[in-house]
């Protein structure tokens, strides 16, 4: 019974640790999906994955679980896409609730340093980008350069 308890905060602890780390990078950008969603978005997930865990018996399909999630996120990320005069925005929010559901999906099957790595590369991404944004003006083409 001890083991268990170990081993949901240890999912917590790491799901707090990604969502915080997804959270800080949106959140200093003034960006949908600040601290607190990145971090109850990987809870959430985390903790559907590992629940489905703790079911014995034939019917459990850690599958089905993971695609009834993977649903279930697609609506909180349409909720901060918007149009606004002929532009998409909120595309990169979407796809950082979808991540964040992906890292919490890993941590609730235990796949700790992958959820750790996703988590980091995927900041790296978006924080890099951002520079070679202010960087390069033409990266800011299209879609982006009305935002700023």
């Amino acid at each position: 019974m001890l083991d268990i308890h170990v081993e949901l905060v240890t999912k917590i602890s790491i799901s707090v640790l990604c969502g915080t780390i997804f959270g800080i990078e949106r959140q200093l950008r003034g960006k949908p999906v600040g601290i607190r969603t990145s971090i109850l978005i990987v809870i959430g997930t985390c903790l559907f994955i590992h629940l489905s865990s703790q079911i014995e018996g034939i019917a459990t399909d850690y599958s089905r679980v993971l695609g009834q999630v993977v649903t279930g996120i697609g609506f909180l990320g349409a909720g901060v896409i918007l149009t606004k005069d002929g532009l998409v925005l909120g595309m990169t929010s979407a796809a950082v609730i979808w991540v964040l559901a992906a890292v919490g999906a890993a941590i609730g099957f235990e796949q700790y340093t992958s959820a750790i790595i996703i988590t980091v590369c995927c900041v790296t991404v978006l924080v890099l980008t951002r520079f070679l944004e202010g960087r390069f003006k033409d990266l800011l083409r299209g879609v982006h350069e009305d935002e700023e």
